[in-house]
C-alpha cells in the first residue's frame, strides 16, 4: 500500500446543482442523502481502504482549504493543493503529479473526482485493486469504464476492442453523444461510460504529459525545486493564471496510444445534475423523489424535491419538476430542461450582483 497514491479532484463549483450547490459550499461538500458524510468524505473513505491517508492528495480551489481540512481531519494541510484559478483537470492533475514526483520515484496513482456516488463499494475496491496491479506492471494508462444501463447523453463513452476479459484496449473516446447515437452505443455492447477515474504509474503519466501536453508539463516542471517547500504556493500562484485551460480527457486520454479500459460495474453515478440524482434515488409509487424533507404529493409524478429537513412541501398536480430550496433561494424548474439552470444562475448573478451565487 505504501506505493499507492490518490489524487482527489475537488475544485468544481457544481453550478448545475444550484441552489443546493453554491460557490461557498459546492456539491462535493454536501451530504445529499442524510448519511452524515459529504460526497468528498465518502470518496476519501473509499480510497482510504487502499491508499494510506498520508498518500491522498486533494486538489481544490484556494477558497475551499478550510472546508476540506474540516471535513477530512485525517489529512494534513500540505496534502491540500490549492489552485488560485480554475484551469480544468489537466493542470490540476499535473500539479499533483509533480508534488508526488517530489516525494517519491515509485508510485501507482489513482485519480478520482470527488463528486461521484459508488453504490457497490466492495466491487469498486476489487476493481481498483485489479487496476493498481495492472499499472504497477505495465507502462499503460488505464481508465475505468462503466457498463451502461441506459442510452445516456450526459456521459462520455469509451469504445472497447474485442477480447475475452474485462481489461481491453481503448478504440475510441466519444464525448456526450446525441440521443440517437447514445442509443446505438447502448445497443452495440461495445461502448462503456467514461467514469473519469484513471490509474497509472508515475513514470507513465510524467512521460505522457511531457510528450502530449508539453505546454502544461513545462509550466509545472519549471517549479521542480519549489515542490514540498515553503515557496511552492508562491510559484503556483504566479504561474497558474497563464496555464492552459484543458481537460485530461482531451489533452492526454484521447491522444495517448496505449490506453486500456477496465470494464466495470460497481453502481457508479456521476452526480453532475439533478437528473442523475433523480435517476439513482428511491422513488414512491408515482416515481416522485423526496430527499431529506417532508413532502406530500397529490396527483403528481416524476418530481424531485429537496428542501431543508424542517420544511414541509405539499405538491399538487406537478409532473416532472425539480423543486429545490436552500438558504434564500427556491428553484422550481422542469427536470427535462435542467440544462437551463446554469443560465438561471448567470442571470441571477447579473440581476442581483452575485448575491445568490
Amino acid at each position: 500500500m505504501e506505493n499507492n497514491y490518490c489524487i482527489i479532484m475537488a475544485g468544481g463549483v457544481g453550478s448545475r446543482f444550484w441552489p443546493f450547490s453554491r460557490n461557498n459550499r459546492p456539491k462535493q461538500f454536501l451530504d445529499f442523502f442524510g448519511t452524515g458524510r459529504s460526497l468528498l468524505q465518502l470518496t476519501f473513505d473509499r480510497i482510504n481502504h487502499l491508499v494510506p491517508a498520508e498518500n491522498i492528495i486533494i486538489v481544490s480551489n484556494i477558497i475551499y482549504k478550510d472546508l476540506i481540512l474540516e471535513q477530512l481531519p485525517k489529512i494534513k494541510a500540505d496534502q491540500v493543493l490549492l489552485e488560485p484559478n480554475r484551469r480544468n483537470t489537466a493542470p490540476c492533475i499535473a500539479y499533483a503529479i509533480n508534488r508526488i514526483k517530489a516525494m517519491t520515484d515509485k508510485a501507482n496513482i489513482i485519480v478520482a473526482p470527488s463528486d461521484h456516488l459508488i453504490l457497490k463499494e466492495t466491487d469498486f475496491l476489487d476493481t481498483i485493486k485489479t487496476g493498481l496491479d495492472f499499472v504497477d506492471k505495465n507502462d499503460c494508462i488505464l481508465t475505468l469504464g462503466i457498463k451502461p444501463s441506459r442510452p445516456e447523453t450526459g456521459y462520455g463513452y469509451i469504445q472497447i476492442s474485442e477480447g475475452e476479459t474485462n481489461l481491453r484496449k481503448v478504440k475510441t473516446f466519444t464525448e456526450k453523444p446525441n440521443a440517437e447515437l447514445a442509443q446505438v452505443f447502448y445497443e452495440t455492447g461495445e461502448f462503456f461510460w467514461n467514469s473519469g477515474i484513471f490509474l497509472w504509474n508515475l513514470q507513465t503519466i510524467v512521460k505522457a504529459f511531457d510528450e502530449l501536453l508539453p505546454e502544461v508539463a513545462n509550466k509545472f516542471n519549471a517549479g521542480e525545486k519549489f515542490y514540498n517547500t515553503a515557496n511552492e504556493q508562491a510559484f503556483i500562484d504566479e504561474m497558474y493564471a497563464s496555464c492552459p485551460n484543458i481537460s485530461i480527457d482531451y489533452g492526454i486520454m484521447e491522444k495517448a496510444k496505449d490506453v486500456h479500459v477496465l470494464c466495470s460495474d460497481f453502481g457508479w453515478t456521476d452526480l453532475g445534475t439533478w437528473g442523475s440524482l433523480y435517476e439513482m434515488s428511491p422513488k414512491d409509487e408515482n416515481e416522485n423523489v423526496a430527499l431529506k424533507c417532508k413532502t406530500a404529493f397529490y396527483e403528481s409524478e416524476g418530481n424531485i424535491v429537496v428542501l431543508p429537513p424542517e420544511k414541509l412541501a405539499v405538491i399538487q398536480d406537478l409532473k416532472g419538476y425539480i423543486v429545490a430550496e436552500s438558504d434564500n433561494v427556491l428553484l422550481i424548474c422542469k427536470l427535462e430542461e435542467e440544462q437551463r439552470i446554469r443560465q438561471f444562475v448567470n442571470d441571477m448573478n447579473v440581476t442581483f450582483d452575485g448575491k445568490f451565487n
